[in-house]
């Protein structure tokens, strides 16, 4: 088995892996460390939770050691869709940019701009943003790209979904010519045109393809037929032990799926798109220490993610198109564990259904289930919660 420093990383960064128990390195990280360091434009492919952070972020830390960087100059930068990504990029690379006497900050929406101006008035090795606050601070002449020498995109395929790429286009186009890195789960439309303009000659590399991280899941169609059943499903496989990530199509929905729980004694909390990043950061802590064991979500949670142990996946609304099946699904089976995916179908979406699946390519065992099927305890562990069978 190959180690971290076979790769070529300093024994400062391996000695900081080791500490936290990392001693060897997933295939995507085997694959793409020596390419990187070895200063090549580089076309990474792979499902979240392959370890890509480490696979571009410990080589870009090995390559920025050593030198100097100036306030408000990073000479490292990483673009991601979403407040969350950033922060896990962040927190994920802080101990090995330590060890080598780097400094990593993440700028991002939703936070008071101010903070990112004082945190910018330090040298920056390593800047982590999404593209909108990048965009604002380099307009307030707080940033500036002139010294960037190695610049990684993550999930452009989500940026692209999202709309950022021509904000993207216009921050690489303020980037020196420097080496370029682009991660995506798929690379149609917008990605290749991307890669057409700022890679060049990059080498390519693909860990196992969505659909093969599909593959290691359960999957279950439950017939829910009516609304009412399907509301009292959801609360039985909200009492159930184990973390559940639920996903609800619209912002409303899922306020409103997080009150339903709450009031029936299950700790729940949302996450989408207009919650304030600090009730965001609440959610993740409190479901990531299993304080709150279930998570209501939109599909702004469905990609970068990585909180593991996720037993079971809930489609409490049905994604609106395949590619969202795929990503929402992949928040759980990460890391090697198994997991569990539920979409739970009332009767007039049962076409619908059967469509978005046969396009994800899964295969779900379809079930008709009722609030009391054994089938549903069975599966999901669903109990009635405490707080209802006490009353």
């Amino acid at each position: 088995m190959t180690s971290f420093s076979e790769l070529g990383l300093p024994e400062p960064i391996t000695r900081s892996l080791r500490s936290q128990g990392i001693t060897s390195p997933f295939p995507i990280q085997e694959a793409t460390i020596p390419d990187i360091l070895a200063g090549r434009d580089l076309l990474g492919r792979g499902p979240t939770g392959s370890g890509k952070t480490f696979a571009f972020g410990l080589p870009m830390l090995a390559l920025l050691a050593g030198a100097p960087s100036r306030p408000g100059h990073p000479r490292g930068l990483v673009l991601v869709p979403t407040r969350e990504l950033a922060a896990q990029i962040r927190e994920r690379l802080a101990d090995p940019a330590a060890a080598l006497g780097l400094r990593v900050i993440d700028v991002v929406g939703g936070v008071n701009i101010k903070r990112h101006k004082t945190a910018l008035a330090a040298p920056v090795d390593l800047l982590v943003a999404t593209p909108g606050r990048a965009q604002d601070l380099i307009n307030q002449r707080a940033l500036f790209f002139d010294s960037v020498e190695i610049t990684a995109l993550d999930e452009a395929d989500q940026m692209a979904d999202m709309g950022f790429l021509p904000q993207v286009r216009k921050l690489l186009d303020l980037t020196p010519r420097g080496q370029r890195l682009l991660f995506s789960a798929t690379l149609d439309g917008q990605v290749s045109t991307l890669v057409q303009r700022y890679l060049h000659d990059p080498v390519e590399h693909s860990t196992a393809p969505v659909q093969a991280a599909v593959d290691t899941m359960s999957h279950y169609e439950f017939l829910v037929g009516s609304r009412e059943a399907r509301n009292e499903i959801v609360l039985r496989i909200g009492a159930r032990k184990g973390r559940t990530i639920m996903f609800m199509r619209t912002k409303h929905g899922v306020d409103r799926q997080v009150k339903k729980l709450q009031r029936a004694g299950i700790a729940a909390a949302g996450l989408h798109g207009n919650k304030g990043q600090s009730t965001r950061t609440r959610a993740l802590e409190g479901f990531a220490d299993g304080s709150v064991p279930v998570l209501v979500a939109t599909d702004i949670a469905a990609r970068g993610i990585d909180i593991g142990e996720v037993s079971l996946v809930v489609h409490v609304d049905p994604p609106a198109e395949h590619k969202a099946y795929v990503h929402r699904a992949g928040r759980t089976a990460r890391g090697g564990h198994s997991g569990t995916v539920v979409t739970l179908v009332m009767e007039q979406q049962e076409k619908e259904v059967a469509q978005l699946l046969r396009k994800a390519g899964v295969d779900a065992q379809q079930i008709t289930i009722t609030p009391d099927s054994p089938d549903l305890a069975k599966i999901t562990g669903a109990r009635v919660s405490k707080k209802k069978a006490g009353s």
